[in-house]
């Protein structure tokens, strides 16, 4: 009862109530409008027919247009009306065209380099990945640089509290969760003890991501102890879709010379002190060297977007490192552009497979380009796995990533649900060669509407380690085979055909 009374006075129940009500206004005064008026009524329907022509021939994606298409003209004018608020905008310009800018001009220095040519004359395939991020997310490659592979939140937390607590210049942490626990305890104690020896600690969070989490104002709360705090778009009972666009980036950074990346949120349920979906699988991995300069970027641009108190980048020290760990590439994603670079970075790491790749995902909502890739590259001989979760976080979610399994694994993908609880770990292995990690999921709102982060890795060692990792999660999976999926029942079938209809929009 507790739980519900404080669920009630939450701010989320509130932002609900109020989208809620604002959502029944407009469509009763659509109604009314519409039985009092047959001219209105027609005018209506010939604008939805219009907004529709607009929507097919945007430059979006293919499933995106479809679902909206249909919506608009079952439910005319409303449909429209709904899709303009919701489905034809995005977040600020200013925050891409500052961002591109300005990653131009400080990554200049690093993209005039032989890096991409050593890939080049070893893996022409491979190289064209780097090359189309260097390209269109505009970060460089890097060498001087080093991996290393944290199998889980207790040893990223160990890894990560180390760290702090060498910092002697500045902090950089970004999350979608913060939450209060355990977890947070430690880390914030170290934060404070830094900031009163004259550590620049700065923090971003995501509002969704940590409501109901975190006291409402914490970015105050912080302030007390000379910590700044901005809070990324904060949750308001506005129809509009800015409010689907999160920060859902996992990032680290310690005095430009240590960052951490992954799927890891600070949240006690990574580390496995609360319990929510059974043991909870998550990775992350640890940047040393130059390659730490692109993590700064990122956090920097964002930050200065964001915030009255800028940081300069000119302050951003540089330093010389000699790590032999083969060539690294962080980079970024943002639902700023039309570039959708989590997304072809996927299929990309895909084709490039020969003989084969690794996946884990906690969501499989894939559009029909990946799938064909994922089909193709099995039956072309190239060992596809992928791990998902046996306990799922969301039903539907869950749902929609099995409707996916049926083709998949007729054609060859190997699919297994990691059997002790919910594997929440994005990482990509490819060939003994290339390692992904990062925040990125495989499903539309971390293709289209999440800003999102990932490191790309060449000859890395880590990537042995995360082989050996992923081979350990396979024994403690469930296989998923052809007698399991035609065991589902045809209400679930069903349920699974159209909620995978509607998944752009969930």
């Amino acid at each position: 009862m507790r739980k519900i009374l404080k669920f009630l006075v939450s701010r989320t129940f509130t932002v609900a109530i109020l989208i809620i009500i604002q959502v029944c206004i407009l469509i009763n005064v659509f109604y009314l409008l519409n039985i009092k008026s047959a001219t209105l009524n027609t005018i209506f329907t010939l604008i939805s027919y219009l907004i529709v022509l607009i929507v097919i021939n945007r430059n979006d994606n293919p499933s995106y247009k479809l679902v909206w298409s249909i919506l608009i003209l079952i439910f005319p004018f409303i449909g429209g009306v709904f899709y303009l608020l919701f489905g034809a905008k995005k977040m600020p310009k200013a925050l891409f065209n500052s961002a591109i800018k300005s990653k131009i001009k400080l990554n200049s220095a690093y993209l005039d380099n032989q890096n991409l040519d050593i890939i080049k004359k070893e893996n022409p395939s491979i190289a064209k990945v780097f090359r189309y991020i260097e390209n269109c997310a505009h970060y460089p490659i890097y060498d001087n640089s080093r991996i290393e592979y944290l199998s889980d939140g207790n040893v990223f937390l160990k890894s990560l509290l180390e760290t702090l607590k060498s910092a002697q210049n500045t902090i950089y942490i970004e999350y979608f969760i913060i939450a209060k626990g355990y977890m947070w305890d430690q880390i914030l104690e170290i934060l404070i003890a830094k900031a009163n020896d004259g550590v620049d600690v700065k923090i971003i969070f995501d509002d969704a991501g940590s409501i109901g989490r975190i006291d409402n104002n914490y970015d105050k709360y912080l302030a007390k102890f000379n910590i700044k705090c901005v809070i990324f778009n904060r949750l308001k009972p506005q129809l509009i879709i800015q409010m689907n666009n999160r920060d859902h980036r996992k990032i680290t950074v310690v005095d430009n010379k240590v960052a951490y990346m992954g799927g890891i949120n600070i949240a006690d349920e990574y580390i496995n002190r609360l319990k929510r979906f059974g043991y909870w699988k998550d990775t992350a991995i640890k940047i040393e060297g130059e390659a730490v300069y692109s993590c700064s970027i990122m956090f920097i641009q964002f930050y200065n977007f964001l915030s009255k108190d800028k940081i300069n980048y000119n302050l951003l020290k540089k330093h010389i490192f000699s790590f032999n760990d083969g060539l690294v590439l962080p980079f970024s994603d943002s639902p700023t552009d039309d570039e959708q670079i989590g997304l072809n970075t996927h299929l990309m790491l895909i084709n490039s497979a020969t003989k084969y790749i690794y996946i884990e995902t906690p969501y499989l909502i894939i559009d029909y380009k990946l799938q064909k890739a994922l089909c193709l590259a099995a039956k072309s001989g190239v060992d596809v796995k992928i791990v998902l979760p046996f306990i799922p976080d969301k039903w539907y979610v869950h749902v929609m990533s099995k409707y996916n399994y049926s083709l998949l694994v007729k054609s060859g993908v190997k699919i297994y649900e990691y059997k002790p609880g919910f594997i929440h770990s994005k990482i990509i292995i490819v060939d003994d060669i290339v390692g992904m990690c990062g925040s990125i999921n495989m499903d539309y709102r971390s293709y289209y509407l999440h800003f999102e982060c990932a490191t790309l890795f060449y000859k890395s060692k880590a990537i042995v380690e995360m082989k050996k990792d992923f081979i350990n999660i396979i024994n403690d999976s469930i296989v998923i085979d052809d007698l399991q999926i035609e065991n589902v029942g045809i209400f679930t079938r069903i349920i699974g055909a159209l909620l995978n209809l509607f998944s752009p929009m969930l």
